[in-house]
């Protein structure tokens, strides 16, 4: 069976309406890209600060969870999620708490601004105790995170949306890095590239179900201008793009040996390639592909930071 969309019976409690509202079952590829962070820093030698760890990664969970809803909120605004009779839930078509009357517009609004604005404290307090570059990059992922769907920029809605994740993510694991280490380094970019692409291709096929409605809200996502038959080769180039990204690295020894293991579930996104293609334009077709995307993100992002880590311990 289907899972059964919310509804304010389900979710009498306000802290499980709130919580549930975040998505929380898609955050796990925040935590993946925070322990690649984590992970290059111990590889160059700096040892883990476990209260700044843990501060990072609780943050950046915040700041995705606020991302997610004020997502919800822009969606709601602009009619894609009302209409979208093809979505796939819970992957697409919004959390639908707003059309199922569980949170109000307004509600929804300050929720996840709120959440925004609560990160704010905590990146004040970690910059201080590593260095000031932290402002930078606090803001460019607080900024990345609103203009993905608000106005008046809508990066998602003009085709920028899989930019803005890769952004995003290779965010996650530089500021995770970067608390530890108290400097910039191109180690957390080059080994959180390829595991921010696999995270773009989740937004990427998530497309798909959704292209009738985001076409009918005005949203020119890249698969509403391409065309699904065309935008499924796009996927092809997202994923194998993500893949080299890894694999080159590690042979010109810019990535240890043992972070090829992060390669493994290239398996995956070849299966979800080949269902993708076969199923483009029949997205009730599609969960099997999406859960293997999902799946595949987040394999690789702790593969690589499993061997990153085997790498410093051997």
């Amino acid at each position: 069976m289907p899972p059964v969309e919310p509804s304010l019976q389900h979710f009498q409690n306000p802290f499980s309406r709130y919580f549930a509202a975040t998505r929380p079952a898609f955050l796990s590829v925040t935590l993946a890209g925070a322990f690649i962070g984590l992970a290059t820093a111990s590889a160059d030698g700096f040892s883990i600060d476990p209260l700044k760890a843990l501060l990072t990664v609780l943050f950046a969970l915040v700041a995705h969870a606020g991302a997610n809803v004020v997502n919800d909120y822009y969606d709601a605004l602009n009619g894609s999620d009302a209409v979208n009779e093809n979505r796939l839930f819970p992957f697409t078509g919004g959390s639908r708490f707003i059309q199922n009357g569980v949170l109000s517009l307004r509600e929804t609004r300050n929720f996840g601004y709120a959440l925004l604005l609560a990160v704010i404290p905590a990146g004040l307090w970690l910059t201080f105790h590593s260095a000031n570059g932290l402002i930078l990059v606090g803001l460019l992922g607080l900024l990345v995170a609103w203009a993905y769907s608000a106005p008046p920029l809508k990066l998602m809605s003009r085709g920028f949306g899989e930019g803005a994740i890769t952004v995003g993510w290779l965010l996650v694991v530089l500021g995770t890095d970067f608390v530890q280490r108290g400097a910039f380094s191109a180690l957390p970019l080059i080994a959180g590239l390829p595991f921010a692409l696999l995270v773009a291709a989740i937004l990427y096929i998530n497309q798909f179900p959704d292209v009738e409605a985001d076409a009918l809200a005005g949203k020119r996502t890249l698969v509403v201008q391409l065309g699904p038959n065309m935008a499924s080769w796009g996927y092809v180039v997202l994923t194998t793009g993500a893949y080299l990204s890894l694999a080159l690295p590690v042979l010109l020894g810019k990535l240890p040996l043992w972070s090829a293991i992060g390669l493994l579930p290239a398996i995956l996104s070849y299966s979800a390639c080949r269902q993708l293609q076969a199923n483009a334009s029949n997205p009730n077709r599609l969960v099997p592909a999406i859960k293997l995307t999902v799946t595949a993100a987040n394999l690789n992002g702790l593969l690589l930071s499993a061997g990153l880590a085997l790498n410093t311990i051997l």
